[in-house]
């Protein structure tokens, strides 16, 4: 639709960057803005109020209190002339005012006769739309009630400064995250070339030269897991798409073949990284009880997520109970993950193959809230 040029104000391009500044065209409904349009409607004694963010080409209600339309075009809107001032815009009688006479609103089925907008202007100095009271009887307003008008329109933008502020806070906070989760990368890699110097030390026992090249691994492995957690930003992460990043490295670190299998299908991020930290540790332990290959195998049944790692090496030990006997630190971590992710782990030989099988079941959160 073509505007007319009459209605564009002068700052129209940077206006418009201020109105996809603070991302709220198209926007659900919201109690905050809808009690303000009620109370404007209630307090001037008119049945329409509306909350209205001018776009290029249209018009569109963040709150319409009285009438069902959700967005008009720009060119008959009346909001659309409201924003080329700072100053409320007043039709006491917009049928016989010069400036309303040919609007379709007025002149038209609608029947507009009355109409009193103040914009909704930034600190910087734009003006995103207004708040609007509207009737279609004649009446007057006196500048005591353009004043309480003004004021309502400085609570709608002190609402969408104050969410302004949210969304800005939160983006700041995950680039902190971020970085801050970039550095203990960094650090751990560090970590395990120093012990992977340490254990090719050529007066080292062979028995400590080991322990220190596992040690390097499971501090590696850690790493990995940290930098494949960010290499994708959104609410969800493919799972079998993440563990097969990760099992590529933790492949070439162990120097083992680690398979992964399984359902496709998202996980919410929060998740991933203990689902990260679990298969790393199973995977790492597997390496080490003599597994060559191991197999990485994630479902989801009924609601719930179900990840395996299996392997072919030396098996469970005679009597091992994981409720009484965990193994070591590395099951209690597992453990310790698993309850994070509002599972619980189990063990349990691996038929065919030998070696063992740990299964961890996780309800998905997505259904729980």
């Amino acid at each position: 639709m073509d505007v007319e040029p009459s209605i564009i104000p002068e700052d129209e391009p940077q206006r418009i960057a201020a109105v996809k500044r603070y991302d709220i065209l198209d926007t659900p409904a919201d109690g905050s803005f809808d009690r303000i349009t009620a109370i404007a409607a209630r307090r001037f004694k008119v049945p329409i109020s509306i909350i209205s963010i001018v776009d290029h080409d249209r018009i569109w209600f963040k709150s319409h209190h009285g009438v069902p339309v959700e967005q008009i075009g720009r060119d008959p809107g009346l909001c659309a002339s409201a924003i080329l001032s700072a100053d409320p815009y007043i039709l006491t009688d917009a049928k016989v005012d010069p400036r309303s006479l040919a609007n379709p609103l007025v002149a038209g089925e609608f029947g507009l006769r009355f109409y009193a907008g103040v914009p909704l202007r930034t600190s910087d100095g734009y003006n995103l739309g207004t708040l609007c009271i509207i009737d279609k009887e004649v009446r007057p307003i006196t500048e005591g009630e353009i004043d309480e008008l003004r004021d309502l329109a400085s609570v709608v933008m002190d609402q969408m400064e104050l969410r302004l502020s949210a969304r800005q806070a939160v983006a700041k906070a995950e680039i902190m995250a971020r970085e801050i989760d970039h550095r203990v990368k960094n650090s751990l890699q560090f970590v395990s070339a120093m012990l992977n110097m340490q254990g090719r030390l050529p007066d080292l026992p062979p028995a400590a030269s080991e322990q220190l090249q596992m040690a390097a691994n499971r501090v590696g492995a850690v790493a990995r897991v940290h930098q494949n957690f960010y290499t994708e930003a959104a609410d969800e992460i493919s799972c079998v798409g993440f563990l097969r990043r990760l099992c590529g490295d933790l492949s070439h670190i162990l120097d083992k073949l680690v398979k992964v299998d399984g359902d496709e299908g998202n996980v919410p991020t929060e998740s991933i990284q203990p689902i990260g930290l679990i298969v790393n540790e199973l995977v790492t332990n597997a390496a080490k009880h003599g597994a060559t290959e191991i197999n990485v195998v994630y479902e989801f049944r009924g609601g719930a997520h179900q990840l395996s790692v299996r392997d072919d090496g030396n098996g469970l030990p005679v009597g091992f109970d994981l409720d009484h006997n965990s193994g070591g630190l590395g099951m209690k971590v597992v453990k310790a993950l698993a309850n994070q992710l509002g599972g619980h782990v189990s063990a349990a030989p691996n038929p065919g193959d030998g070696g063992c099988c740990f299964t961890v079941v996780f309800p998905d959160q997505r259904f729980l809230n």
